[in-house]
């Protein structure tokens, strides 16, 4: 059997239980469709979690990029793991107390303003359309490898599914969905880094294998020879400014990400929000300790398999045949010598898409075509459970807080739903359009996202708890100053890929890079907000009691009150 058969038959199989699943939960009230009911385990919440936390961009971006920039390519890893502990332990348990919907409600009702609340639901918006697109995209570059059709053809058939199971189920839909996909991704996973550990090291456990092996010296002498750059010395693809920004960026835009904050309103307590945090890191660290392992011992397979190689003898690899239909993985011998070299310059003659690296490991490697489609079921049950979980925040966003608590607070639970729907399908549609035309790599687009949400809905969320004294006029131009900020830089320092200029409109602001800018766009908004709250009026005296309360761990009773 080809492996483009077993893995049609695999993802059939994982696509039909999702869809089952989607069924199974359908939703008939909005308590159910934004927050399940506010019935779900801690341990499914956890796994949930790790799922919607652990996108294309953790699964097929991320292990690429650190093959690539080595070292530097160490501060996704550092900042969305430290950005996770950083959600879970200092404001996870403070809005699951507060007991609302989504992060707009809270925003708004802390802030006592409508138009604090519409200024945060647009920022849930923006931040989760700029992250889905680096899921759609990475869809639809599974669907091109593995099912042999076009990247946008890709993008659609993931649409379809996405849309079915979250418009039909809601949060309890995508809930368990996100459960199912969790196991999915991290089985293909493991099992991949640990066959290759083995066959490379002949110690089976990745982590082990790449801390006792030497294996990151070793790719990095292989590296030198060829005159790449050191593969384990630091601040060689990222300046020391940069790495801090971007990690900085990475870790607080994880703690306001509004579609896993979204995921502590889903269980009946703090404590089991606790809870759900702990499950969470214990099923995201299988992951991120592993990527390490995986990027390395991928990138010493790509160089000997590639490396030195005449054209006729790539040309008769399948896999890497294969690939370049797609236009993922590009080779021209470009000197006429016939042989093909890996270089760091203009002479560089193969060229290879950072986001195949996951997804080609597994061929490159020569495993069974079982482990090979148990790859691309797990990259797409990564991609699709974190575009699910976006969804349903920007449809929250539209459907809850800008609809029924701005426009139509007498609308009925059925017109609610409808809305909540309609809001999904539309989020699709230009989920879709941003996956066929994405801003940049899979990580790097998602990294914007977490710029976005660090300039935002974090510092706003952050003072919201630890400051009595911030009211809505600060939080408002705080939001929208850092906002806006970071959006326009990132759109001039990605012109070209945005708007077709043959250059960046500006390279970067003072050395940071556009990745990285969130963490200047953070501190514009911290610094606004103080300064607008202080020279302002006070918030009303209920809601600084409001602000004592939510920080005391008692008193927590039913949640999702309104």
């Amino acid at each position: 059997m080809s492996v483009e058969l077993l893995t049609l038959i695999i993802i059939a199989i994982t696509f039909a239980f999702y869809l089952y699943i989607g069924w199974w939960a359908r939703v008939r009230d909005t308590k159910g469709f934004y927050v399940a009911g506010g019935e779900i385990p801690a341990v499914a919440n956890g796994a949930a979690i790790a799922a919607d936390w652990m996108s294309g961009a953790s699964f097929i971006s991320m292990a690429g990029l650190i093959s690539f920039m080595g070292f530097d390519g160490t501060v996704y890893l550092m900042g969305w793991t430290g950005g996770y502990v950083l959600l879970t332990l200092l404001l996870a348990p403070y809005l699951r107390k507060y007991g609302k919907y989504t992060v707009p409600d809270f925003i708004g009702d802390r802030y006592y303003s409508n138009t604090t609340r519409a200024v945060a639901a647009l920022a849930t918006i923006f931040i989760s359309m700029t992250y889905v697109a680096g899921q759609m995209r990475g869809v639809g570059i599974v669907f091109s490898r593995f099912l042999q059709v076009d990247i946008t053809i890709g993008v659609f058939i993931g649409m379809g599914i996405v849309a079915f199971f979250a418009i039909l189920g809601g949060m309890k839909g995508i809930t368990w969905t996100q459960v199912a996909q969790y196991s999915v991704l991290i089985i293909a996973y493991m099992i991949t880094a640990g066959a290759i550990a083995g066959m490379l090291t002949g110690i089976p456990i990745p982590q082990v294998a790449l801390t006792f092996s030497g294996f990151a010296q070793k790719l990095t002498n292989l590296q030198v020879e060829l005159g790449l750059m050191e593969y384990i010395k630091p601040f060689q693809s990222m300046s020391a400014l940069n790495v801090f920004a971007v990690t900085l960026a990475l870790m607080i835009g994880t703690a306001g990400l509004p579609h896993v904050i979204v995921r502590f309103y889903t269980v009946k307590t703090v404590r089991a929000a606790r809870w759900s945090g702990v499950w969470a890191i214990i099923f995201i660290a299988l992951l991120y300790t592993t990527a390490p392992a995986l990027g390395v011992f991928a990138k010493y397979n790509l160089i000997n398999s590639l490396n030195n190689k005449t054209v006729e003898e790539v040309q008769q690899i399948e896999w890497a045949s294969k690939w370049a239909e797609t236009g993922l993985f590009q080779f021209n011998d470009k000197n006429g010598d016939g042989i093909l070299n890996m270089t760091n310059d203009d002479t560089n003659e193969i060229v290879i898409d950072r986001d195949t690296i996951v997804l080609s490991t597994p061929e490159v490697a020569q495993l069974s075509p079982f482990v090979i489609a148990l790859v691309a079921a797990g990259g797409l049950a990564a991609a699709l459970s974190t575009a699910a979980g976006l969804l349903m925040a920007m449809s929250s966003a539209a459907a809850h807080d800008i609809y029924y608590r701005i426009l139509r607070p007498e609308a009925t639970e059925q017109q609610r739903l409808k809305v909540a729907r309609w809001s999904i399908l539309g989020a699709v549609l230009i989920a879709g359009w941003f996956g066929i035309h994405p801003p940049g790599f899979v990580g790097e687009v998602v990294a914007f996202a977490f710029g976005l949400a660090a300039a935002s809905l974090f510092p706003a969320i952050l003072l919201g708890i630890f400051d009595k004294r911030m009211n809505r006029q600060g939080a408002t131009w705080g939001i929208g100053v850092g906002l806006a900020f970071t959006f326009i830089m990132i759109l001039l320092m990605r012109s070209p890929q945005i708007f077709g200029t043959a250059k960046p409109i500006i390279s970067s602001f003072f050395g940071i890079n556009a990745q990285g800018v969130g963490s200047v766009g953070a501190i514009l908004n911290f610094a606004i907000s103080y300064f607008v709250s202080r020279n302002t009026e006070a918030p009303p005296q209920e809601i600084q009691d409001l602000v004592e309360e939510i920080r005391i761990p008692r008193g927590v009773g039913q949640a999702h009150t309104h």
